[in-house]
Formats: C-alpha cells, structure tokens, sequence
C-alpha cells in the first residue's frame, strides 16, 4: 500500500495468511460451539479470508496504537460478521481471543453480536443497520481528504445490503468527490438471509453497476489468498480520484460443507457433536484445497 508510517511492519506470506484464515475459521466454530445463542457462522465463514487478508496484511493499523491519526479506517458494514472482525483483531494483537470466548454476548461485554466503538476500542464504527456502512466511509473518506491525510477507508459490505439506495447513494458521492483513499471490499457470497441474492433482488450485472457509477472495479475469487493480496497490493495510491471496489466471490459457510450454500445456516449454534463435525469437515476442506 505505499510508503506509510504504518507499513514498516513485516507481512505474512499468502501462506502464512491461508494458515491464518484456517485458524480464524477454527476459532469461528469454536465460540458457535461454545456459546448458547446463535452466531452468524454462514456470512463469517464467507468472510474469513477477507478479514485475514485485511488485519494481517492490508490495513495500515497498530494494536499498541490504536488512535494513530496515520491508521487505516476500517468500517464493518456488515455488522453481524461482528465476532469475525473481533477474532481478526484478537489474531491481529488488538485483544485476546480467550476474552472474546468468555463474554461474547453478555450484557456490557465489548464483543456483542454488533460492533460497538463506545465498548471496543479499535472499532472505527458502531454499525448493523444494513446499508449504512458505505454512508459513513464516505463521510470519513471525505473528511481525511479535506484535511490532507493519506490514510484509507476500507468498508467491507455484504452483497445483500447493496440492495439498498443508501449504498449507491454514497457510490455516487464518493466518485463525485474523487475519494480514491476509499476501498469497498464486497463479500459477495450471493445469499440472504432467507434466500439465495438474485430470488428476490435482481443484482446481476453487479461489477458493471459499479463501473457506471464511476469506481475502479476489481473482481477477485474470495477465497484465494494470493488473489486477494494481489488486489490489496495493486489499490490505487490514497490521492487517486477514483474509488476502489473489490467485489469477491465467495461461498456462504465456506469451508464447512453442511453449511456451505445452506440458508438454515445464516446464524446458528453448535453442539459438542455439530461441533467435532464441522472442525472434521473444515479439516477435510483444508486438504482438499492444500492438494
């Protein structure tokens, strides 16, 4: 991402991030098996490598600095991936995993099932409302400019909330005011929550509705790390009057069979044998995908 007072930091391989995405993944069905309520484990899974990609690699952060007025600013528009975020981060140096495991949930606890910036640290944003994310990017993407900075807003949406006007509203604006230190990554796994994406909101054909609106368009396959290091790696400098979307395919549940393109999997618990049984099947999808 360019000469930055952030970037010094050694980064891990596409290796070494594959490694790291499994391990997320673990983590993921480990806290679905522990906690009693639902966990949103279908759209976690599908992001996974994207989150990865960005707290271990892309985003220009510093867990020891948090309000570095240099950082990256990352929004999570799609808010009930919440507890992929907070993993990454924990991964990432920003909080322990163990803490997350022991209150995820609870009333007052930092790590609800929606980020909350008052109660977690490190969260740029308090987001859930679906369709809201892109907006606030926006406005801090333009904020940065008007004052000269050089750092990046990254905003990582759900297909299904691109359904909503808010979203091409702040497409519209954000290449009106030229904010090419704006990156929308789009977790594109084609499903809703009681449905597949295009039963109920015709989004096809979805890169070239970015195109017409003015963006720089990346299309990539979501769970290739060296595609999405790639992608990171070739932005656009942060002065560029273009915004940046990358759009990646991914599968809902990835990496867990019983779960992939299964809507019964939106959210959900796990019990001990669901459990053993998911962590088989990622096992088993790891070695496939090693071979």
């Amino acid at each position: 991402m360019g000469t930055h007072p952030l970037a010094e930091r050694e980064r891990p391989s596409v290796v070494e991030l594959e490694d790291l995405a499994y391990e997320l993944r673990r983590k993921l069905l480990h806290l679905c098996g522990t906690y009693e309520g639902a966990v949103h484990i279908g759209g976690d899974l599908s992001a996974a490598d994207i989150f990865t990609a960005l707290y271990q690699y892309g985003l220009r952060v510093d867990p020891d600095d948090i309000a570095n007025p240099a950082r990256d600013r990352f929004v999570l528009s799609k808010g009930h991936a919440a507890v992929c975020m907070y993993i990454a981060m924990a991964m990432r140096g920003f909080f322990s995993y163990e803490g997350i495991v022991d209150t995820y949930g609870q009333l007052d606890s930092a790590y609800d099932m929606h980020p909350c910036k008052v109660q977690l640290p490190g969260v740029e944003c308090s987001t859930g409302s679906l369709g809201h994310g892109l907006p606030l990017a926006v406005g801090m993407a333009l904020s940065a400019r008007h004052r000269g900075d050089d750092h990046r807003v990254v905003c990582l949406m759900g297909d299904g909330e691109t359904g909503e006007g808010s979203v091409w509203e702040a497409a519209m604006a954000a290449r009106s005011n030229e904010l090419g230190n704006l990156v929308a990554f789009i977790d594109r796994n084609r499903q809703l929550m009681t449905s597949f994406a295009e039963e109920r909101v015709v989004f096809e054909p979805y890169p070239d509705k970015w195109r017409a609106f003015g963006w720089n368009v990346v299309e990539i396959d979501g769970h290739d790390m060296a595609q999405l290091v790639e992608a990171i790696d070739a932005l656009p400098p942060s002065d560029a009057d273009r915004p940046t979307v990358v759009i990646a395919e991914t599968v809902k549940g990835k990496g867990v069979d019983f779960m992939e393109h299964n809507l019964a999997w939106h959210a959900g618990s796990l019990g001990a044998a669901d459990l053993e049984r998911a962590l088989a099947a990622l096992d088993s999808t790891r070695e496939k995908e090693s071979v």
